[in-house]
């Protein structure tokens, strides 16, 4: 693989795309991928549930995603036991990985830690409370924006912070809410792509799922969502810009 010109200012050299795995077929990466995009980094979608292959190194991308979906990170299925096993590729090449929500679940699974339905059967479906850990306010100085005080979350399962990693933020009924794994790899288990229009998706499609239990009543996401959105879009930004310099120093 030819060496980049270094002597063209990275700010003008064309940037390499941020891989970006959903898992079904309508899905999008929301305002996450349109934040993307108006960085200049193109979005190299891939859906292996539905054949797309995944890339065997990392060289040719500035990060990685895994999205979130319905099913779990236990699932036997071919495509779960895929991806988990590949978020390899991108921690021992160190490139910039985030997993959100199921992607979160998949790497702390690739590192050993348990991830579990809560033993009550609740749910979190809407807004709830983030709380910073130590290592998460560390990490939140480096930030031009800080950590939103509350996110959307929609999940049934959770997991533990695994061996190695750093617990960043925690919450109620699922008490491990974000984790960073060396220098470029998080996973947080909100939502921080969503849009209004994925709310208003998600609430009518799976609306079943508002009536579990902890789960919060549909009125109560868009309310959430006026009250809530402009901290994390303005964290989300300011997380982003600092997740690629890091795969822009790492690869420098």
């Amino acid at each position: 693989m030819p060496k980049p010109d270094r002597s063209t200012p990275a700010s003008v050299r064309p940037r390499k795309p941020v891989l970006i795995i959903l898992h079904q077929e309508h899905s999008t990466p929301g305002r996450v991928g349109r934040f993307l995009q108006a960085r200049g980094y193109p979005l190299d979608v891939r859906r292996p549930r539905f054949g797309d292959p995944l890339p065997q190194t990392m060289q040719g991308h500035a990060g990685a995603m895994i999205f979130g979906g319905p099913m779990s990170a236990n699932d036997p299925d071919d495509f779960v036991r895929a991806e988990t096993d590949w978020i390899g590729t991108a921690l021992r090449e160190e490139a910039p990985f985030l997993g959100i929500c199921l992607g979160a679940q998949m790497l702390a699974r690739y590192l050993g830690a348990r991830v579990y339905p809560h033993e009550h059967g609740r749910a979190e479906i809407g807004y709830y409370p983030l709380a910073l850990t130590d290592a998460g306010h560390r990490a939140s100085g480096q930030l031009a924006s800080p950590w939103p005080d509350a996110v959307y979350q929609w999940h049934r399962e959770g997991f533990d912070c695994p061996a190695g990693a750093a617990c960043l933020a925690t919450g109620g009924d699922f008490p491990v809410q974000a984790i960073k794994v060396g220098l470029a790899a998080f996973g947080i288990q909100f939502h921080p792509e969503v849009t209004p229009a994925m709310m208003y998706r998600w609430t009518t499609r799976a609306h079943e799922r508002l009536a579990l239990p902890g789960a919060q009543p549909r009125e109560a996401h868009f309310e959430g969502w006026f009250r809530h959105d402009g901290a994390v879009a303005n964290w989300l930004g300011a997380f982003l810009d600092d997740w690629l310099a890091k795969g822009e120093l790492q690869r420098a």
